[in-house]
Order: C-alpha cells, then structure tokens, then sequence
C-alpha cells in the first residue's frame, strides 16, 4: 500500500514540475515574441532578416511545448488558443507572404492574449504554474 501510495504522489510531484516547466518556456516565448515586434510595422518585420526567423524559432517552441503539456494541463487552460498557435505554424508553411501575416499575428495578438490567459490562470490555478528553477 505504501508503495503505490508513494508512486502515486511522485507521479503528481513530476505533472505539477512539468506543468510549472512548460507553463514558463510558453511565457518566455510569448514575451520574447512581443519584444521582437515592439515598435515594428508589419511591412519591416516581413522583411526583417532578424525579427522574423526569431519570432518562427519562438512560434514554434511554443506549439512544440503546448504539445507536450499534459493533456487535462490543456483542456484545463481552455481559454488559450492552443489551435490558433496550430494554425500560425500551418501557415506559416504556405510561402513566404503567408508566413510573416502569421507570425506578425502571432507576435501581436496571440501572445498578448495567451499572456493575459495564463496571468489569469495563474491567479486562479497557481499550482499548475508552481515550478520555479
């Protein structure tokens, strides 16, 4: 009894660390994002050599640590639109004009507003954000 007990409790020990570890890779690549874009017009980020390849590097360290939160993690976190983050990466496949529309929409609104959800979450659920290194 003990024994599964203690499994048990280092298995929600490892979700609750996991959920804080990737919760905070999501925030720092939405804020990353957003400073990347700060004080850009779209048309300059589309031609920015720069910017642009770092907000897609960004973009998908997001939906690729989404994918790997927990699955109650996410459907917990509703509100963020973890399928609008699917479809930025989608289009951002489609050439070249496509791909800098969906990043500039990535960088500012989806951050922004993925940023506001989570601080939101965080106040109402702070153990799904508990891990700090």
């Amino acid at each position: 009894m003990p024994a599964k007990f203690f499994g048990s409790l280092v298995g929600m020990l490892k979700e609750a660390i996991l959920n804080g570890a990737l919760l905070g890779i999501i925030e720092d690549a939405a804020r990353a994002m957003m400073g990347l874009t700060a004080g850009a017009e779209e048309a300059a980020f589309a031609r920015s050599r720069l910017a642009l390849p770092a907000v897609r590097r960004h973009v998908r360290t997001l939906v690729q640590t989404a994918a790997n939160l927990p699955v109650d993690t996410r459907v917990t976190l509703e509100r963020v639109d973890w399928d609008a983050w699917a479809t930025v990466v989608h289009q951002s496949e489609r050439g070249a004009q496509l791909e800098a529309s969906a990043l500039w929409f990535a960088a500012r609104s989806l951050a922004p507003a993925t940023l506001l959800w989570l601080a939101t979450y965080r106040k109402s659920q702070p153990e799904l954000f508990a891990f700090r290194a």
